[in-house]
């Protein structure tokens, strides 16, 4: 299944872009945080990685289909 992932904050950065697509083996938020983690590996590094669909923070189990709107949330700071 392609899904297409939009980044925030340092993601964008380690991931080389605002939107990356990305071939994902599996169907699951848990199999794409794993296979990201596999592709990207500095963001292992990172305190929290949050994974939305459509909107929603999403669990590990959520079951994803190709027409959901994929978006990594990091960890952020301000003031």
């Amino acid at each position: 299944m392609k899904v297409k992932i939009k980044n925030f904050g340092i993601a964008r950065d380690l991931l080389g872009g605002r939107e990356v697509d990305l071939v994902l083996n599996g169907n699951s938020v848990g199999d794409l945080r794993n296979q990201l983690y596999t592709a990207y590996p500095e963001l292992k590094k990172l305190n929290s990685l949050f994974i939305a669909i459509n909107l929603e923070y999403a669990a590990d189990e959520f079951v994803l289909t190709e027409k959901d709107e994929v978006a990594l949330i990091p960890p952020v700071s301000g003031g």
